[in-house]
């Protein structure tokens, strides 16, 4: 087993490199894993990769094997699909999702190990952190058949919430984002489309996944009486102005939060654990439609030059999926 492995450091705003990194002994209880595909988070790793996470936030967004500190030098990310190449033998050649920085090889824990299912391609199975959020969403939000529901935001989470809540019997759901080209995918999903300008209303159940005041007003307007309104977005240290004004009070509109940092109460109260949750949205990912999520993929050799473009607010498509061993 060669001793050092390479792994990517965000260096400065929007610059990354290859970085050697020494693999520690292997422990009876560690395992060593060789990364065939990760994948890039067009919100929270943003946020990284500019510098932009809040001093009084760095504590809250340390991913779990991230290396070194906020801003830069800092080893982060959250997508990793690979094999078991070392370790205990009843994992040793099993693939497995983990909650890993882009690095080629790595040594973890084996209770950092989630199975991928047989059924779930390994570059779709980097989507699990995402459906993770998504799913924890649904569970905080109640929603259920035949509900009307809208999201506010079509990155990633939301389209995996758009998702969700189209195979349930009866729903109706609609996509709202800025983004034309989101259309596709919301009806590919099984869900409808709408423009921010559109009026909307209606709505038991409302996800707003934008990040933006807009798009929190936005969705407001959107619940009808007694609907319920889950904020996603994640804000750090910016101030946001809410429109509580309107029919919010005189309508009993809901507003909470979710976030996947916990299990949603009611499952939590019935003995879901993380790692149940996190098996949970590995099964889910089992239908073929979830490709249309999926970049081409870029070799790990060329993430680094290529890091501005891929988390650019105007890149194509919506993850950005790295290959290893090219």
């Amino acid at each position: 087993m060669s001793e050092t492995a390479r792994a990517l450091f965000y260096t400065a705003p929007m610059q990354a490199e290859l970085r050697p990194v020494r693999l520690a002994a292997l422990e009876p209880q560690d395992a060593l894993v060789r990364m065939e595909f990760s994948a890039l988070s067009r919100g929270t790793e943003r946020l990284v990769a500019s510098g932009g996470v809040p001093i009084e936030e760095a504590d809250r967004l340390r991913c779990p094997l991230q290396e070194g500190d906020f801003p830069f030098p800092v080893k982060y990310g959250y997508c990793a699909v690979g094999v078991v190449e070392a370790g205990p033998e009843v994992w040793v050649g099993r693939r497995v999702f983990v909650l890993h920085p882009h690095q080629d090889r790595f040594i973890c824990g084996i209770n950092w190990l989630n199975d991928v299912p047989d059924h779930v391609p390994a570059a779709r199975a980097t989507l699990a952190a995402n459906m993770e959020t998504a799913l924890n969403a649904v569970w905080d939000s109640g929603v259920s058949a035949a509900d009307r529901v809208v999201v506010v935001g079509g990155g990633l989470v939301g389209l995996l919430v758009s998702y969700l809540c189209a195979q349930m019997p009866g729903t109706q759901v609609t996509l709202v984002d800025t983004n034309p080209a989101r259309a596709a995918l919301a009806h590919a999903f099984g869900a409808g489309f709408a423009p921010p300008e559109a009026t909307l209303c209606g709505a038991d159940v409302v996800f707003h996944t934008s990040a933006s005041a807009a798009g929190l007003a936005t969705a407001l307007s959107a619940a009808r009486d007694e609907g319920t309104v889950v904020e996603m977005s994640w804000y750090g240290a910016k101030e946001v102005a809410v429109p509580l004004g309107g029919a919010f009070h005189a309508g009993r509109i809901k507003l909470i939060s979710s976030q996947v940092g916990r299990v949603s109460p009611g499952h939590a109260a019935r003995g879901w654990t993380y790692g149940d949750r996190l098996q949970a949205a590995l099964r889910l990912l089992g239908d073929e439609r979830l490709d249309l999520l999926l970049s081409e993929p870029i070799s790990f050799e060329d993430l680094p030059g290529a890091v501005a473009q891929l988390l650019a607010p105007d890149a194509t498509g919506v993850v950005s999926l790295v290959k290893y061993g090219v």
